[in-house]
């Protein structure tokens, strides 16, 4: 997608075949703030800054998704500027490797093989369509609690999700060690004292 109108077209679309605002956001890797002025287009009021990021390039493909899933374990393991040689390993080993629902599951997957680390799956607040949301780690999957976390997703937008998430992680008892994204809109350097770690730093420039 190339253009405001075709963003405003997918949004509707995705709404139709019924989607949350909040999947909308996940599906297009936009705000909140953003995916309501797509659907709405309220008089009055201005575009929000955001920034649209489309890599189905590479998420549509398993090998592609595969290497991107190891970069992100490696910029883990070499966040301190050691070269991309290194054969440094995170200090601390992961116990639960945490994809957010829903483009961090198939690279939490992935990383969690690598590590021979277990696998869980949080959904956060705005997927709920309950009418008091809250978020949740899924039963089918590993549990948190006096667990060491590192927190998996696609990409940092306005760092809701990702505060919403080491909240839940510290209140079920578990410890959150790190923070893995392919791109950060936000260029947060960590979200409540967990390091963030990103691929990418996305800027707007007006």
């Amino acid at each position: 997608m190339s253009s405001l109108e075709e963003l405003i077209r997918k949004a509707k679309e995705l709404l139709s075949e019924g989607h949350s605002p909040g999947q909308i956001a996940d599906e297009l890797s936009l705000s909140m703030e953003t995916v309501t002025w797509l659907l709405t287009q309220a008089k009055g009021t201005d575009i929000p800054k955001d920034v649209h990021i489309d890599w189905t390039s590479v998420s549509r493909e398993a090998s592609l998704l595969t290497a991107m899933a190891g970069m992100m374990l490696t910029r883990l393991q070499c966040a301190h500027g050691i070269s991309s040689t290194c054969s440094c390993e995170a200090e601390d080993q992961p116990a639960v490797i945490v994809g957010i629902a829903l483009s961090g599951i198939p690279l939490a997957t992935l990383m969690a093989a690598s590590l021979e680390a277990k696998l869980a799956i949080y959904h956060p607040v705005k997927q709920s369509s309950s009418e008091k949301p809250v978020g949740s780690i899924s039963g089918n999957f590993a549990t948190v609690k006096g667990e060491s976390c590192i927190i998996v997703d696609d990409v940092i937008t306005s760092g809701n999700t990702m505060r919403e998430m080491v909240k839940y992680l510290r209140k079920h008892g578990a410890t959150p060690t790190a923070i893995l994204v392919i791109f950060d809109k936000r260029g947060i350097s960590d979200v409540d004292g967990v390091p963030v770690y990103s691929l990418f730093k996305i800027s707007r420039i007006d």
